[in-house]
């Protein structure tokens, strides 16, 4: 009996090499070589399934037809913020996220929205039967007969019923159930995942149908899959959370449509996910007043202001290694702001364990919560706490200087609409606001770190 072939596939870019190879050849990627089974079938795997596909011709520019790129609303104003506006026609849509983390609740609920709107939905399942889904749509609310549910895991089955229904938009649960029984290999694995998703792009562009996919992720947060896999799509959702909260937060990695960096904030509960309309009271709530260490900074996501809270605990160590400990935010961006607070404040940092937490669950990399952060640090080590009602934003330089930061007016704003009185922030935004500012907020301007003791006067 002969020895079936193997080839080995590339995770990152989906290079073939006949051999085990340190090195992938094309995307220089160090072990990202995977073994699977080569395809017998050769160039009928390649053609694309079903009988609908037909030969594209060349047009000129001005004979596009623009009315295609009406947006489709999901009538879920989170998920249109997301999706930069709606659902473009003809999209591929990727929502990735960990195990139980509520993707497909997400998804059923944005087909009972889209549904009761008039518009035709296929939910494709490969890993729940027809009574499963029922049974969790029951849960959500009462759904339309504009949704049709689909079984099935044969993407030719589907891509046939695709194209006899002709929906408007189609969900698939989830992209490693799929086959292609023309292929060898299991479902899941680098070749499969690679010519279905081929083949659902195709479909969803010429066919002008919206495709979300609903992909597992790994144990270090990506897709499962090839990384070719992001590349292929046309937009890239990651919902996020913790299991064990209620909290959720869908974000755009990659869009074609739309911004990368608006976010969505869900809550889930027994019906469903609830739109979170204001994350900033979320955030904020149960946040303790005059206590040291603890500051209120606005970040921004997007479009969208948010304000959150920063917990800093500064204490004394016996070790020659302190312990420096970062949640929510870049632990390497501690170890410099701390480094800086040393030179400049002249702080005995490095004598001490710092452990820094953003509150409310939410992950801050953006360069205006160094001022936060740096407030926080100091406060918690001189044991002294701010203002109450107090905000503060602002980038920290290596010299100390504090930089301006980008929509500083809207910040200040949703700081005044939640009732703040007091606003640290850097020189430079407040010069170049001048009579912009909003009124009923004291305003401390910071040039440079020497100049925070301005910031613990009442």
């Amino acid at each position: 009996m002969a020895k079936p072939k193997t080839v080995f596939f590339c995770k990152e870019c989906g290079c073939e090499s006949g051999r085990w190879l340190g090195q992938c050849p094309a995307c220089k990627t160090w072990d990202s070589l995977v073994e699977a089974p080569k395809d017998s079938v050769g160039k009928k795997a390649h053609s694309g399934i079903g009988t609908g596909f037909h030969t594209q011709k060349p047009v000129t520019l001005k004979e596009v037809n623009m009315e295609s790129e009406e947006r489709l609303s999901t009538q879920m104003n989170e998920l249109d913020r997301v999706l930069g506006g709606g659902i473009v026609v003809g999209s591929l849509v990727l929502v990735g996220g960990d195990p139980g983390i509520g993707k497909s609740t997400l998804l059923l609920q944005m087909c009972q929205k889209v549904s009761e709107a008039g518009v035709s939905v296929l939910y494709v399942s490969g890993e729940e039967s027809l009574r499963q889904i029922r049974m969790r749509a029951e849960r959500i609310g009462s759904f339309t007969d504009c949704l049709k549910l689909l079984a099935e895991t044969q993407i030719p089955n589907i891509t046939e019923v695709i194209l006899e229904d002709k929906p408007s938009v189609v969900i698939i649960d989830s992209i490693q159930t799929m086959v292609n029984p023309e292929l060898e290999s299991a479902p899941g694995s680098v070749g499969q995942v690679r010519e279905i998703t081929s083949t659902l792009l195709r479909l969803a562009k010429e066919q002008e149908v919206s495709i979300f996919i609903i992909g597992h992720v790994t144990k270090e947060g990506q897709v499962a899959g090839p990384r070719m896999l992001e590349h292929m799509v046309d937009t890239v959702l990651y919902f996020e959370g913790e299991t064990s909260g209620s909290y959720r937060i869908l974000r755009a990695v990659k869009n074609r449509f739309g911004s990368t960096n608006e976010i969505g904030v869900f809550e889930m509960q027994s019906t469903g996910l609830r739109e979170v309309e204001n994350p900033s009271e979320h955030m904020l709530m149960g946040m303790p007043e005059g206590e040291p260490g603890s500051v209120v900074t606005v970040t921004l996501e997007g479009t969208r202001p948010i304000l959150v809270e920063v917990q800093a605990l500064i204490c004394r160590t016996s070790f020659n290694l302190p312990r420096r400990t970062a949640v929510g935010t870049d632990y390497n961006r501690l170890n410099l702001l701390m480094a800086v607070m040393e030179r400049k404040l002249g702080v005995q940092l490095s004598a001490c364990d710092a452990y820094i937490n953003v509150a409310g669950g939410m992950r801050v990399t953006e360069p205006a919560l160094d001022l936060g952060m740096v407030l926080s640090i100091w406060s918690g080590y001189r044991n002294q706490a701010l203002p109450t009602h107090c905000v503060a934003f602002g980038e920290v330089g290596l010299t100390g200087e504090v930089r301006a930061v980008t929509q500083a007016r809207m910040r200040i704003r949703e700081a005044v609409k939640l009732g703040y009185t007091t606003c640290i922030l850097p020189q430079a935004d407040l010069d170049a606001l001048k009579e912009e500012l909003p009124e009923g907020m004291k305003y401390i301007g910071i040039r440079n770190l020497t100049e925070l003791k301005n910031a613990f006067r009442d």
